[in-house]
């Protein structure tokens, strides 16, 4: 069951009608567990609390399926509003971005403009910048792009995704450029031909780039909610006398909260994904994907309507 739910939310998530549906009728059905807010307002107030309770944060401007020159440079002009509010506000938080959302699928030229725009804003604000990893597609285009900017701008970074077969080749080919990395498990539906389609395989592999990439001398950000993830980790660390400035640990926002301050209580770094927009529905659907429990929580919101 739990794998006829992944797929079918999976599906659910690349439905253009439903898409346009969810910005229409904004954050419903509990989708505002896991989505800041509809405006950068919103975001802004939740960063600052999250702030406090000593969590660093990653803000994502929620976008996807951008056909035109037009929509990519609005969702571009968002990004930038919000490093520019990051900076003025001095908040502990850095930027997530797809490339799709920069006009990926419009043009190189586009997506290259965008990006060198925000990427501009961002130097002179002091926020980091991370391009998300999308389906496997798009997998080495946004390595290109990750390739060709970090040449210029070191504040950048990107995702790797454990489920996929290239990944350990990936990190090698990387670590001329000593990068900074998020490391996940990967939240699409790819084929047999390119991921590991059992579970153990992937957190086999996961566990194996987190290892590789550490002992590289890199940054490496260790994206789970999964104890087990958690607790490798841990132990690699300590074992291998690495210092908890190269190192964090990442994790979704309104996922697993109570794991997120304990983990600061340990004095481990912990940084939130906090997502943000009208155009939260794929990103929703993703989630509900990921895990049987999330499922549960939104059955039980639309009971209790």
């Amino acid at each position: 069951m739990e794998r006829i739910l992944k797929s079918l939310f999976l599906f659910l998530s690349k439905n253009k009608s439903m898409t346009r549906a969810a910005k229409k009728y904004g954050l419903r059905f509990g989708a505002s567990r896991f989505v800041a807010g509809e405006s950068l307002e919103m975001a802004l107030d939740v960063i600052a609390d999250l702030n406090r309770k000593g969590l660093a944060v990653t803000i994502d401007y929620l976008g996807e399926f951008i056909e035109d020159e037009r929509e990519a440079r609005t969702m571009a002009d968002q990004c930038i509003e919000a490093i520019r509010m990051i900076g003025r506000e001095n908040l502990d938080c850095q930027l997530s971005l797809k490339l799709t959302s920069m006009g990926l699928d419009v043009s190189e030229r586009v997506v290259m403009d965008n990006l060198r725009r925000i990427l501009e804003t961002a130097k002179a604000n002091h926020v980091f910048v991370t391009l998300d990893m999308e389906d496997f597609p798009r997998c080495q285009p946004t390595l290109d792009v990750f390739k060709n900017l970090r040449a210029e701008y070191t504040e950048l970074g990107t995702v790797i995704q454990a489920y996929l077969y290239r990944t350990e080749k990936d990190i090698a080919e990387l670590n001329e450029l000593h990068p900074n990395l998020r490391l996940v498990k990967g939240a699409y539906k790819e084929s047999r031909e390119v991921a590991f389609a059992e579970k153990k395989d992937v957190d086999e592999n996961f566990k194996k780039i987190i290892r590789q990439h550490i002992l590289n001398g890199n940054y490496t950000a260790i994206a789970t909610h999964d104890d087990k993830i958690i607790d490798y980790t841990k132990v690699l660390v300590k074992e291998q006398g690495i210092p908890g400035s190269q190192f964090e640990f990442q994790m979704l926002y309104g996922i697993r909260n109570e794991k997120q301050l304990q983990l600061v209580e340990e004095g481990y770094k912990v940084r939130v994904y906090v997502p943000y927009g009208t155009d939260w529905y794929g990103y929703f659907m993703r989630r509900l994907a990921e895990r049987p429990a999330n499922v549960a929580f939104v059955l039980k919101g639309l009971f209790r309507r």
